[in-house]
This record gives C-alpha cells, structure tokens and sequence, in this order.
C-alpha cells in the first residue's frame, strides 16, 4: 500500500538525485532518503560516476541504526559487482525492512533482479506509479533509453524568431535568442555527454561547442557531422581539440588524407555508413552508443539540414525550441528543419508532452516524440 507519506519521501529523494544531475553518467541519477517511525534519519544521492550509490551513500549518513527502517529510492537498487558493490547487499546488511523505488532500472544486469534479491531477502518492496514514477523515469531519460536501446538520447535545440527563422537570408544568426536563453544553453551542454553541430554550421559558426559555466561539469564530446572530413584546421573545434574532446563522424568516402590530418590535429575521426549521399544517422548514432564510455544523451545545436537527417530517421527524442519576439522574414531565410520534408501534414512527425516557459525575453517550447517516458 503506497501513502501520501510515501509520496512524499519519494519527491524528496527525486530532488535529492537531481543534485547530480550532469556528473554521474553513464551511471543514472538516483537519490536515496531513509525513513524511521516517520522520521528521516538518513539521505543521499550519486554525486558522480564511481562514487558511491544513493542508497550506500544514506547508509553511511544516517545518524542511528536502520534496522527495521524504510528506504525511499528514485531507481531500483543495483545487484551487481561494478566499480562499487550491489546496492541490494548493503541494503540487506543494514537490516532495512521496506523498500519503495519509483522506478525500475531496465539494464541488462538489473532490470527487475534488484527488486527480486530484496525480496528473497524477506524485505518488502513496493514501486511507484503515476506522476512520481513519471517523474523519475523523466529523470533519467537518457540513462533509460540507451539501457533498453543502445542509442543516445536526442534532444534537438534551436533557437529561431516568431517567424520560423533561425537566420537572416545573409546567414546571420548572432543573436536571435536572448542573452538568458544563451546561459540556459550552456547548462545543457553541462547536462549532456554529447554536443552536436553538421559540417556547414561548422564552418560558418566556427563555434567552440563548450560548456562555460563554473564549477566541475565535465565538458561534452564535441561532434560534427561532417560526411567528407573537412572541418578546417584553423577552425576553433580543432585548435582546442586537445583541451575538449572532439571527434568528427564522417563517411567511406572521406578523403583519407583530410581524415589523417584531424587525425593528426587531435580529433577524433569515426567513420560511420553512409546512406543517400549522407551520414546514415542510426549507423552513427548506434557506434557513438557503443563506444567506451558510451554516450547516452547528445544535444543536436544544428544545422537545419542535419536536423532534417534526424527528423526523417526519427532519431530526435526530444524537442527545445527558444522562440524570441523577432519577425526576420525573408524567402531564403533557413529555418530549424530543412531538407526534404514531408508531402502531406498528416505525414509530419507528432509531438507530445508539449509545455513552455518565459526564459527572458523568449518563450522556451519544450516537446517530446513519444507520447510516454522511456
């Protein structure tokens, strides 16, 4: 039997996992509160790959003995040997008597098997639904996703005018949204394993592609798309390739000598399949999820013509478009998704979990592919 008491510990332990929120992948965000007659005598969360887990780091927190005590966990309890121990062991040890998890963890070396070794253990365990679950399967999306998948998490960002723009006909695009969307930007990158751009935004931006705000946010893989390797040499994402990881995904019929000289400058080359005259964006996004540590989240900045790759591979999961009060027309004008297009608007690809909010001057509209969480 779930309460509102138990709803209530839950948020508490979702609030507590958000404090690592852009340090513990590939490891989930998971925040642990423990509980006696009542009373919260223990909390913790994941503060970083490698450290220890949320219900390990309550453990060690709470100011009495747990025994008999219920645990309130974001994500269901690891049960195998990683960089630290299972989960369920410590749980088990502590003497703990209940467990409630919002959501269960669908990797291959737990999904569901946390759960059964608490219960064997003679511990009863309880899982939420509705919102909170919601909640923390929202949490973790990208964790999720590339748990059951083995591909990233997309999340499309654009900025553009009221009038579908995201550039004069000229090209310039410095600055349609304001100065707060632009900090809000750099936060996601903070948030993300992965930032992505296509070769002509490259080359026209010559953008850094970093996060630059303070504190110990790991920088995300810097990615260009870029079918024949011709990122140049003096541009800004090759000139830092030896501070911030960058890797360029080209395709076969790169020339090898462009290939060895970013090669040689640094970056990382990854040659993908090509389809249509294109990057195959599945191929490439199935290598980048493979990779050693895997990318579980990538943010796509652009351009419109790479927007419209994903688009039409149904690769994009999520949707931010900062919409700012500008009227820029203009026939060539781009706009955030080009290419090809759909023939019919029956045809066009849904969006679902729509919601908006005011970031300065803009209008942040915020929408989802899938009509549910992962």
């Amino acid at each position: 039997m779930i309460s509102g008491i138990d709803i209530s510990f839950m948020q508490r332990a979702l609030n507590l996992a958000e404090l690592g929120r852009g340090r513990t992948s590939p490891n989930p965000m998971v925040g642990a509160v423990i509980v006696q007659s009542d009373e919260v005598i223990g909390e913790g969360y994941h503060k970083r790959a490698g450290a220890d887990h949320a219900e390990v780091a309550a453990i060690k927190s709470a100011r009495k003995d747990i025994t008999g005590a219920t645990v309130y966990v974001t994500l269901e309890p690891c049960c195998h040997q990683g960089r630290t121990g299972p989960c369920t062991e410590a749980l088990i040890k502590a003497g703990v008597s209940r467990v409630v998890m919002a959501a269960l963890d669908p990797s291959a070396k737990v999904n569901g098997g946390g759960a059964a070794a608490l219960r064997e253990a003679g511990i009863e365990v309880a899982l939420l639904d509705g919102a909170v679950a919601a909640r923390a399967r929202a949490q973790n999306e990208g964790f999720r996703k590339h748990a059951i998948t083995g591909l990233p998490f997309v999340t499309f960002k654009s900025a553009m005018s009221l009038d579908g723009k995201i550039a004069t006909k000229s090209g310039d695009s410095r600055w349609i949204s304001g100065e707060e969307s632009r900090a809000l930007v750099h936060a996601m990158r903070a948030e993300v394993d992965a930032v992505a751009v296509g070769g002509g935004t490259a080359l026209i931006d010559d953008p850094m592609l970093t996060c630059r705000l303070g504190g110990d946010y790991p920088q995300p893989l810097r990615v260009v798309f870029d079918s024949g390797a011709g990122l140049p040499l003096k541009s800004n994402l090759v000139k830092t390739a030896g501070k911030a990881r960058t890797m360029v995904i080209a395709s076969e019929a790169a020339p090898p000598a462009k290939v060895e000289a970013l090669r040689q400058a640094g970056v990382e080359v990854m040659i993908a399949a090509s389809a249509h005259g294109r990057i195959d964006i599945g191929d490439a996004l199935t290598r980048v999820g493979s990779m050693d540590p895997p990318v579980l989240s990538l943010l796509l900045e652009g351009g419109s013509t790479l927007a419209a790759s994903f688009v039409e591979t149904g690769a994009i999961d999520k949707v931010m478009m900062f919409v700012a009060p500008k009227l820029i027309g203009g026939e060539s004008a781009k706009t955030p998704v080009e290419g090809g297009g759909f023939n019919l608007a029956g045809e066009a690809m849904p969006l679902f979990r729509l919601s908006h909010q005011r970031i300065g001057e803009d209008v942040l509209i915020i929408a989802y592919t899938a009509e549910e969480e992962w």
